[in-house]
């Protein structure tokens, strides 16, 4: 049976830095409509100081998703031959949202947007999209690994690609958290050691569905039927900090490994606070009560919360050594875990090849 290994990636992170005093001048609403009187920057202090966001990237005003996935793309197949692509699954939530119009526009999908502008050829690159909240990118990843595990696919092409700024209410203190990019990686067949070792996926949608959805602005004088991401923060970090660290042990007790066997912990990141919060329950989980310095490198305080493209991004910047104090060197195992919409949460194990 072939092991799975990421042979390439990449990214594109926007050049527009949106600093937190952008929000100086908005006028946040309660859910029920009623303005805030908490003065701006004591409300965006507040939220600095739990997220640990000091800025986030936006694209500018004439990209689209389709545009920052395919970015992406671009970097990952560098010298690799894109007709050798069995799938390109492209993991996102809300399609192309243009500047001044936020339908959503899925159709044709956004994977065969990205693969008609890579010019391929090949009829058998088969493209489709993934809707799985931010743990989208990562259950990409997972279901490349079941092709190639199977012996049905020797090479994926995998992209997670969001613009949060477009589908976020102005009016929203959470809105400050979102950001926009892309990042890929190309997963390939190998009989080399390493690879994808384990994966645990779960779903919990009996009193969990709607805790993160769609919803109007909460400015009470908003007109139109505009919807945009909405949710609900303390249950979400609460049912977060219970979870993650379940699913990410349970995938390690798969790979037959321990904590203490894991280099790099690469985490999805919405809040810092909460990152932080995971990884102490994690490691009492595991019975291990020293948390080695910098095993789970951030970079949420100038890239914000950009959904599936956070971790691919993380990554891509990891294995091209440009996070400064963080590498991952060949036998070194890396867990990968994330939680959004759905709820949903999945955790991988890989060791570097």
């Amino acid at each position: 049976m072939p092991n799975s290994i990421i042979i390439t990636t990449g990214s594109c992170i926007p050049s527009e830095a949106i600093p937190n005093t952008h929000f100086l001048s908005h006028e946040f609403y309660s859910p029920d409509g009623v303005r805030l009187e908490k003065p701006n920057p004591e409300i965006i202090e507040k939220l600095y100081n739990i997220t640990g966001i000091r800025e986030r990237r936006y694209v500018n005003s004439e990209l689209t998703t389709t545009d920052v996935a395919y970015e992406a793309a671009v970097q990952a197949l560098e010298g690799v031959d894109r007709e050798s692509l069995d799938y390109i699954i492209v993991a996102q939530n809300f399609g192309d949202v243009r500047t001044g119009n936020l339908r959503t526009d899925m159709v044709p999908t956004i994977a065969s947007r990205v693969k008609h502008r890579l010019k391929i050829e090949n009829p058998y690159t088969v493209a489709y999209d993934i809707p799985f909240g931010c743990p989208g990118w990562l259950q990409g990843m997972i279901m490349a690994d079941y092709y190639i595990r199977s012996g049905d696919a020797k090479r994926v092409l995998v992209i997670g690609a969001e613009i949060l700024s477009r589908v976020s209410d102005p009016h929203d203190v959470d809105c400050m958290i979102f950001a926009d990019g892309a990042g890929a990686a190309v997963l390939e067949a190998s009989d080399e050691n390493g690879g994808i070792l384990s994966h645990i996926t779960r779903t919990d949608t009996l009193d969990k569905a709607w805790m993160l959805r769609l919803g109007k602005s909460y400015h009470p004088e908003r007109s139109g039927n505009d919807l945009f991401i909405k949710m609900d923060g303390h249950d979400i970090y609460k049912y977060a900090l219970k979870t993650v660290p379940l699913v990410v042990k349970q995938a390690l007790d798969k790979a037959g490994l321990m904590l203490g066997d894991v280099k790099k912990i690469l985490m999805h990141q919405a809040n810092a606070k909460m990152d932080d919060a995971i990884l102490t329950r994690l490691f009492q989980l595991c019975g291990v009560e020293t948390i080695p310095a910098g095993v789970m490198p951030m970079i949420i305080d100038w890239a914000g919360n950009s959904s599936v493209a956070t971790i691919p991004t993380l990554l891509d910047l990891l294995l091209k050594k440009k996070l400064e104090g963080h590498r991952l060197a060949p036998g070194d195992v890396a867990v990968f875990a994330s939680v959004g919409a759905g709820m949903n949460i999945n955790a991988m194990v890989y060791r570097m090849p």
